[in-house]
């Protein structure tokens, strides 16, 4: 069962309906899932879970940049877990990366610069993000555009980041993760 975090400002906020819904229309296909606000969080829910997806979330919306003890369970947990847009700053605020400033907002060119299971070659995806993930000692980078970095792997876990919003475009990603 697939864990899908709604990482928006508030319950039921529109963003859930933008950034939320859309994932759980690609996860639905493959696995059952649920549907928690990230606020909801304990650390007893992520073990009932095989995979957790962390949303993204509107453009201005960065709260949960500024709570990070909601956060502390992905230090210690063994499930995968892929972050999309706000998912993926946040896992990396966790693990110590920077934050930049790096808006891209419609469609961007993306490369593959590491082979790996989730993304391959260049392609186009949506961004509508202020932010990246500096590179850092945590993470290997998998995907970039010429702005920003797109798609991390944890050096040592199995927490993965998509700075663009594959669950608009590119749900090849979101499935490759669910399936694996």
């Amino acid at each position: 069962m697939i864990l899908i975090v709604d990482m928006n400002w508030k319950k039921n906020s529109l963003g859930y309906y933008e950034f939320v819904l859309p994932i759980a229309s690609v996860a639905e296909k493959l696995d059952r899932y649920k549907i928690k606000h990230y606020k909801e969080i304990i650390n007893n829910d992520i073990s009932q879970f095989d995979k957790i997806i962390l949303s993204g979330t509107a453009l201005k919306d960065i709260t949960t940049l500024s709570e990070p003890e909601k956060f502390q369970w992905l230090k210690e947990t063994e499930k995968p877990v892929l972050g999309i847009c706000a998912g993926m700053e946040t896992i990396g605020m966790i693990f110590g990366a920077n934050l930049v400033e790096c808006l891209e907002i419609g469609m961007t060119q993306v490369t593959t610069i590491k082979e790996n299971h989730l993304v391959a070659g260049e392609f186009k995806a949506y961004s509508l993000h202020s932010y990246c993930v500096e590179p850092s000692e945590a993470f290997e980078v998998w995907a970039k555009s010429t702005k920003c970095i797109q798609v991390i792997k944890h050096k040592t876990k199995t927490i993965y980041g998509s700075l663009f919003h594959p669950e608009v475009r590119n749900q090849e990603l979101i499935k490759r993760f669910i399936i694996r």
